[in-house]
């Protein structure tokens, strides 16, 4: 099934894609800002105090990256990664806001990473978390895996062109828009696995 729901997601206009990201994550939104009374309260408070306002934001922006491959400035396209890079990382804390308790309880791997104060021995809120170590945890405790690992090391490192003078990889825009398909994906199985009071109220794409 998953070959070929990507199969499917390679055909759609990139045009869709954005707007199906757009609308599982304004779903997530509505949903996961107000969740007071269904998650645990430590979540919940976690939650609100999030700007998920700003991954729906940011979904909208994808929409300036999917020109035509030769019409896209590298200037263009270092920003492309950060759009995405930044999206993947909201993503992945929302996961662990949701599950915020056993994300508070595995010290065995939050130890291994740098999501764990070792002055204050604590564990650290998801949401101050930078990407390279929401990646690095997630890794470890085995919350996700695969196209999805691969996905997220490829936007970490083509998305650190920003941030240096020197010669960086910054890949193609025909890769960027790839990865775009595969964000898709990936925010559509984050979202199946979220739980919700009723399926009415869990996101969707169409």
């Amino acid at each position: 099934m998953a070959d070929a729901d990507k199969a499917l997601d390679e055909q759609l206009p990139l045009i869709e894609v954005v707007q199906r990201i757009v609308k599982l994550n304004e779903g997530l939104r509505s949903f996961w800002s107000s969740s007071h009374g269904w998650a645990p309260a430590d979540a919940a408070e976690l939650m609100g105090k999030s700007r998920l306002d700003r991954q729906a934001s940011l979904s909208r922006s994808l929409l300036h990256w999917i020109t035509a491959d030769e019409e896209l400035e590298d200037g263009d396209l270092i920003l492309g990664w950060t759009n995405l890079g930044s999206l993947i990382e909201g993503t992945i804390k929302l996961f662990l806001a949701v599950y915020y308790e056993d994300f508070k309880a595995d010290f065995e791997n939050v130890k291994k990473t740098q999501a764990w104060h070792s002055k204050q021995e604590k564990v650290l809120e998801p949401d101050g978390l930078r990407l390279e170590v929401l990646v690095h945890y997630v890794e470890t405790a085995k919350l996700f895996q695969g196209d999805d690992l691969a996905l997220f090391k490829l936007v970490q490192q083509r998305r650190n062109a920003i941030h240096a003078f020197k010669d960086r990889d910054i890949g193609t825009p025909a890769e960027l828009h790839s990865a775009m398909r595969a964000y898709l994906r990936f925010l559509r199985d984050t979202a199946s696995r979220l739980p919700y009071p009723d399926d009415l109220y869990e996101p969707r794409e169409l």
